[in-house]
């Protein structure tokens, strides 16, 4: 196969896929074994200094805020780090956590740029590489299906490709020019969902995103869930089971995790305090001072959603999802 060009960014993760596949059948047990535990124990035990973290989904939809932030509490870092969210980036890279992004999309719509990850660029302080949406949701594809690389026709003839690590190819049968998306396996996938029961089954309402693809893809899944069902709630609906048990770690029980982002048909963001973290993160010390407040300053995700106006305001941003 000719390879034709090739993106100048450095291949932050490259594993043989064969690893990822070896690593699931020797450390997931195959049956049905309770995984509930506190966002604490799950973080400390499966997330470990220097690891490859993926966060899935997009903006501030269902992302897995409850999870970041304890990362952020326990302070691991040295991190290199893949996903399309904006919260859960910005939050470890303003924690000083992060030294590698793989990155794709990391704005705040009306209110702009993310600040933080600018500051981190011009410094030098964090090493990206650039990803359209799709091309990293099909790298997580080409590791869970067990590939090196994906063949696709996206990213050619543009920017995004020539600061990617990506490369362009020549078909092998019909000389068409492709771009290779090398496989990504990630050490630590952390996933929002609407319910699973206690083994890790989850189910997603609305929009999965690219969550079956990641969750292939990570040799440690942590998965955190608005509520806990019982198996036979999941069992009434198996077509509705995106992540089956066999491949979560942990399940963390977490009401409002998603906050201050959104949850399709439960709440909508928080929008107030969206903007009260984007202003304080116009500067160095701004943003440090949230993270002490906000993350460092709670000892969990119970007690950061009181401090956000707990239940009532839950009760705020379900009504104002209801309408939308």
């Amino acid at each position: 196969m000719t390879e034709l060009a090739s993106g100048k960014g450095p291949l932050i993760r490259m594993e043989k896929v064969d690893a990822l596949r070896d690593y699931v059948r020797e450390h997931k047990p195959k049956g049905l074994v309770p995984k509930v535990m506190s966002e604490q124990e799950a973080i400390r035990r499966f997330v470990t200094e220097g690891c490859y973290l993926g966060v899935e989904l997009y903006g501030s939809v269902r992302c897995p805020m409850s999870l970041v932030r304890e990362v952020v509490r326990q302070g691991i870092g040295k991190l290199e780090l893949a996903g399309q969210g904006v919260l859960e980036n910005d939050l470890l890279i303003a924690a000083g956590l992060v030294d590698k992004l793989d990155i794709t999309y990391h704005g705040y719509e009306v209110f702009g740029i993310s600040p933080v990850l600018r500051r981190a660029c011009e410094s030098g302080r964090v090493q990206t590489v650039e990803w359209s949406n799709a091309a990293l949701a099909w790298r997580f594809k080409a590791a869970a299906m067990g590939l090196p690389f994906l063949p696709v026709r996206s990213m050619l003839g543009t920017d995004t490709f020539r600061y990617s690590a990506a490369k362009e190819i020549e078909c092998p049968f019909t000389g068409q020019k492709l771009c290779a998306l090398p496989a990504l396996a990630l050490d630590v996938g952390l996933i929002h969902v609407h319910r699973c029961d206690e083994y890790g089954n989850c189910q997603i309402d609305g929009i999965s995103g690219f969550a079956a693809e990641m969750a292939r893809a990570s040799k440690r899944l942590i998965v955190s869930a608005e509520e806990i069902v019982p198996h036979a709630e999941i069992q009434r609906y198996p077509e509705r089971t995106v992540i089956p048990y066999f491949i979560v770690d942990a399940v963390v029980h977490a009401p409002g995790g998603s906050l201050p982002g959104e949850m399709p048909y439960a709440y909508w963001r928080d929008e107030a305090h969206m903007k009260l973290y984007f202003d304080m993160a116009k500067d160095a010390d701004g943003v440090e001072r949230y993270v002490e407040e906000w993350v460092r300053g709670t000892k969990d995700h119970a007690e950061f959603v009181d401090k956000l106006g707990g239940e009532a305001r839950l009760a705020e941003l379900r009504a104002q999802a209801t309408k939308r």
